[in-house]
């Protein structure tokens, strides 16, 4: 793509600023709140006005119902050039505690943060409206200064991302003849930090599991039975704690069967950023990494599979003291998961190894919970060199090509029901407060994220 023709449509987007942001803050005024039934006339609302407002850059979109909010869908491009899903989402999380918002949350307003920052403050500045209104108007600059976009682009818009987009994924598989493409353009990420922009490209799955160990049928005396019955508890806080070697790895077998090693190169990149225990730990009150001995600390915290036990419980816990042996004891316990590990067959190994060491007089119940596949992108991908290259042209410093400790479902989604992958680009800070009072985006953010994207276009025209 033409540099004078990318530096026109950056030129355009600075020029135009002040017109995005009230077309961002139009968008921010709706109170989409998909969770609570009251506002679904709000949900639609919100999905008619952001339709409108992506049909006015020439593209055909509906506005499509779904079993719960409607969905938008967009399509632009003639064929024959490379073609992308760009996916977001209009609704956002409820607002409460109410009090705690230093002004209504859906009367957005430019302020300044406490360190000289401007910041968009309202609920779904930046998850996910202030990101998807980045995307949106890089292509409206684009039509407005060439008539076209650089690629073909199908708007792909959901209004149930932050209840689970329960009624979004059938929605997918009831129509996903009509959604093929190239890959799938996700902007619901964030940046290293302020001035460094970044890739995710590897989400960890999950795999929740419950157990329940019972012995006695009954409660029992402890001064009666202690010594002679045998004690849940003790069970199973010995079966938990043996999830885990002196080297913090986890001892169920074959649980590392298939994981794969993060690149030298990328490894390399890692050691220049400053995620230290002091950095990542030390807000929290630690000091200590609890991973894997011989790992990087951020590999621990977004790359390597891990173990938790999310929640223990059994025999007397009110006021007071009651000398018992409880019948039963239980625990949660999560897994994050890895490319190259199938949640099914961890489940499996997971339970055959409390199995095994269960003692006599006991049995062990197991409950199913949720279960997902890890993502992650081919680190020759070209479209990630491209859009690698476009960020750090934008920002002056290197992109930072990250694994995200958390999962984001509908990028598995995506991948099983269109078989397509995900760039994940986003610009979000840690401090943006989502799903909490006072949201906020970054007014740089929201800016440079336009550029951003208008450059990420360019970029991906020229990949075959």
């Amino acid at each position: 793509m033409a540099n004078a023709q990318l530096q026109s449509v950056l030129d355009h987007i600075d020029k135009d600023f002040d017109n995005s942001l009230e077309r961002l803050f139009a968008l921010l005024r709706i109170k989409s709140i998909s969770a609570d039934p009251a506002f679904a006339g709000d949900c639609k609302a919100a999905a008619e006005h952001l339709a409108k407002d992506i049909a006015s850059l020439g593209v055909a979109t509906e506005v499509r119902p779904t079993a719960g909010h409607p969905a938008i869908v967009g399509k632009t491009g003639a064929g024959g050039r490379p073609h992308v899903i760009f996916y977001g989402h209009y609704d956002v999380q409820p607002v409460d505690p109410l009090d705690l918002w230093h002004r209504p949350p859906f009367e957005p307003v430019v302020t300044d943060h406490a360190d000289g920052r401007k910041i968009i403050v309202a609920r779904g500045a930046e998850d996910d409206k202030g990101q998807v209104m980045t995307f949106v108007e890089a292509c409206r600059a684009w039509k407005k200064v060439t008539g076209s976009l650089p690629i073909d682009v199908t708007f792909l818009i959901e209004g149930e991302e932050e209840v689970g987009s329960k009624n979004f994924v059938p929605f997918i598989e009831a129509n996903k003849d009509e959604f093929k493409a190239d890959y799938v353009l996700v902007c619901d990420t964030g940046m290293w930090d302020r001035d460094t922009p970044a890739i995710t490209t590897s989400l960890r799955g999950l795999l929740y599991e419950e157990l329940k160990i019972t012995a006695a049928n009954r409660d029992l005396h402890s001064g009666v039975f202690g010594g002679s019955a045998m004690n849940p508890i003790r069970v199973l806080t010995k079966i938990l704690g043996g999830l885990f070697d002196d080297d913090n790895r986890i001892t169920i077998p074959g649980f590392y069967d298939g994981v794969k090693d993060t690149p030298t190169d990328i490894l390399a990149q890692w050691k220049k950023l400053d995620f230290t225990p002091k950095t990542f730990l030390e807000p929290i009150g630690l000091s200590i990494p609890a991973g894997e001995k011989g790992r990087l600390l951020i590999e621990q915290a977004s790359t390597r599979p891990t173990c938790d036990v999310n929640g223990i419980w059994g025999g007397y816990i009110g006021e007071g003291s009651k000398t018992v042996i409880p019948s039963h004891a239980s625990a949660k316990v999560s897994f994050r998961l890895v490319e190259g590990q199938d949640p099914q067959r961890i489940r499996k190994a997971f339970r055959d190894y409390v199995t095994a060491r269960l003692p006599g007089d006991c049995k062990v119940e197991f409950g199913d919970h949720s279960a997902g596949p890890a993502i992650a992108l081919d680190w020759n991908m070209k479209p990630l060199a491209a859009a690698s290259k476009a960020l750090t042209e934008e920002w002056g410093k290197e992109t930072v090509l990250m694994g995200s400790g958390a999962s984001i479902p509908i990028v598995a989604d995506f991948k099983r029901t269109l078989g397509l992958d995900s760039l994940l680009v986003g610009f979000g800070l840690d401090d943006d407060n989502i799903h909490s009072p006072n949201e906020k985006y970054d007014l740089r953010s929201f800016q440079k994220g336009i550029r951003s994207w208008a450059r990420i276009l360019a970029a991906l025209a020229d990949v075959k």
